[in-house]
């Protein structure tokens, strides 16, 4: 049995991970905000992932039923975030500030502990695909906390990777860039102004020239690239590149 556990999986890019991997025979586990239905080989938890102290409770008792299962691999896709405000630093809350940083961060930063922790004498196949951005080496104007949140989770993903190195049984990390996709983030920004983000005409005119990757397409590249056994762990890889 193949187990995935996938965070932000009721829409956008995550709704297409969980129809990818369960098309695939996978047992996938959804962890979101929004409800969801459950399917087969799909177990939907209504979780919200900002909520630090209840999103370790929930993931540590998830692992413990996986584990009971003796299953052959166990596979973790950290795939929720979001973008904040989008505006000039000094024109963003604190409150969102801090929301951002720890679902896009310290969330997920927590959560592969966890994981590598829990999972530490299990023999089996064992990886962590954690969904960055093309934002994580880039300067955008109006996304101060959203590029460095996708820059910190790139450099705590390569750090994993060095320290897993000398684990009897390592888990393999990769962080992914999956483009630019047409998911509602996208409408989001297309929304802002231009005192806001300096660059959002680019983001109308993608859009309107049908630029944007659709989730399916997205999902497939990211299941080949999770599942080719050239890359290396602690590997950032584009999809645009693959």
């Amino acid at each position: 049995m193949d187990i995935i556990i996938i965070t932000g999986g009721s829409k956008g890019l995550g709704k297409a991970l969980t129809e990818k991997y369960k098309n695939e025979g996978y047992q996938i586990y959804s962890l979101a905000r929004t409800p969801q239905a459950k399917k087969n080989h799909i177990a939907p938890i209504q979780i919200d992932l900002s909520d630090l102290n209840k999103s370790i409770t929930v993931f540590e008792t998830l692992l413990n039923q996986i584990l009971e299962k003796n299953p052959d691999s166990i596979t973790f896709i950290n795939n929720a975030g979001k973008l904040g405000k989008i505006d000039t630093l000094p024109n963003i809350p604190s409150g969102d500030i801090e929301s951002t940083i720890t679902l896009n961060y310290t969330t997920p930063m927590v959560l592969c502990s966890i994981f590598i922790k829990m999972l530490r004498d299990f023999k089996g196949s064992k990886k962590i695909r954690n969904i960055s951005s093309g934002a994580a080496h880039g300067s955008h104007h109006g996304w101060s906390v959203y590029c460095s949140t996708k820059s910190a989770m790139d450099s705590f993903s390569k750090t994993m990777a060095v320290e897993e190195e000398k684990s009897p049984y390592p888990v393999h990390i990769l962080s992914i860039y999956p483009g630019i996709i047409d998911t509602e983030m996208q409408a989001e920004i297309r929304k802002s102004k231009e005192s806001e983000f300096s660059n959002v005409q680019r983001f109308i005119d993608m859009k309107k020239n049908n630029e944007l990757s659709s989730p399916q397409v997205i999902a497939d590249s990211i299941y080949q690239i999770d599942n080719d056994p050239h890359y290396e762990s602690g590997e950032i890889v584009d999809v645009r590149t693959y």
